[in-house]
């Protein structure tokens, strides 16, 4: 029996790859996650606009007290930001630690420095490239169809430019993501990571400001993966990779046999731990010894769409169905009869 699937057309021992988060930037945790059974790591994201964040604070320091004094120009040493220098420094450091595939994850502004970055992410070494495209929009005078076109731009332009293979992290908030994903499978993208997870403000009505706050995935937010990776696995030529609420053996399942080729999860290890990792692995083992099923690939996308017979399952008759025949039980359960 064996776990062995493919991402990027990377060998992995098993489906389960630590997506990027916090987990990842320590060295020791990363080894630790390694030793449980992780297949491959994902380092927290690097963000172009935290680095202009800082370069920003860092010249309004320094200009603070400029011009103080006639033969004063300046109390604050010229100091450039140093980029994403410590970023490269930390992530090498993980790097050095496993032996395991590593993955980078960049969420950049500009091409020129999707291009820049991405180029000094593969020189630390790493097996492939997330392409994070966390992209809220602020104004209203974007049409979709322009960012899509920056998005698909961006991607050919990374791919030409790297050796290693590049994956991309979308949000479900396109119009149709079918054809978002088609595109860039064309434009040369190796890998999909299904979805993204935005962080939302919040406000706390006490003190009457903002506050952002760490939220982990809920059990039920894989559906919506779970759905595009049925639809998709069969028509493109990029490895599918579930994340969102993926938490127990079951949930990789179900991943599996609707069409994906891994999953990543972040929540599940935050309330769980590392050994979490092999508790998932040994029931997915337990599971196809009782399918006798020998390998991942013999029921991965077996309930995709391209392989139902039902052609409405994953389309939106499906929910008008559930309403049609179960009205009546749902209203039973809750003594609504």
């Amino acid at each position: 029996m064996t776990l062995q699937t493919k991402y990027m057309g990377i060998e992995l021992k098993n489906p389960l790859i630590i997506g990027a988060s916090n987990l990842v930037s320590d060295p020791t945790y990363a080894k630790k996650l390694e030793h449980a059974g992780a297949s491959a790591l994902v380092y927290r994201s690097l963000f172009e606009e935290q680095i202009q964040l800082e370069n920003l604070e860092l010249q309004m320091t320094r200009e603070e007290y400029t011009e103080r004094h006639a033969e004063m120009l300046t109390v604050m040493p010229l100091v450039d930001h140093a980029g994403p220098a410590e970023h490269l420094h930390n992530l090498k450091k993980v790097r050095d630690a496993v032996s395991i595939p590593l993955f980078a994850s960049l969420n950049a502004i500009y091409k020129e420095t999707w291009i820049e970055y991405a180029k000094k992410l593969e020189e630390v070494g790493v097996n492939g490239i997330e392409l994070n495209f966390y992209f809220v929009p602020r104004e209203s005078k974007s049409d979709g169809k322009s960012i899509e076109d920056i998005q698909i731009d961006i991607v050919k332009a990374v791919k030409k430019e790297l050796k290693i293979p590049i994956a991309v992290k979308l949000s479900p908030f396109y119009a149709n993501p079918l054809n978002v994903v088609s595109q860039m499978d064309a434009a040369g993208a190796n890998a999909f990571v299904l979805f993204n997870r935005l962080m939302q403000p919040d406000i706390d009505i006490e003190t009457i400001s903002h506050t952002v706050n760490l939220n982990l995935s809920n059990k039920e937010d894989n559906k919506l993966s779970l759905r595009y990776a049925g639809l998709l696995h069969g028509s493109i030529n990029g490895s599918i990779c579930s994340n969102s609420g993926i938490y127990s053996s079951a949930d990789v399942i179900k991943m599996i046999l609707a069409g994906a080729d891994c999953v990543q999860i972040v929540s599940a290890i935050y309330e769980n731990g590392a050994a979490h990792i092999g508790k998932i692995l040994n029931e997915m083992e337990q599971w196809m010894s009782k399918k006798n099923i020998s390998s991942l690939n013999d029921f991965k996308g077996k309930l995709s769409y391209k392989n139902v017979n039902d052609p409405f399952i994953y389309k939106r008759a499906q929910y008008i169905d559930m309403l049609m025949k179960k009205s009546q039980d749902v209203m039973k359960t809750y003594g609504m009869r």
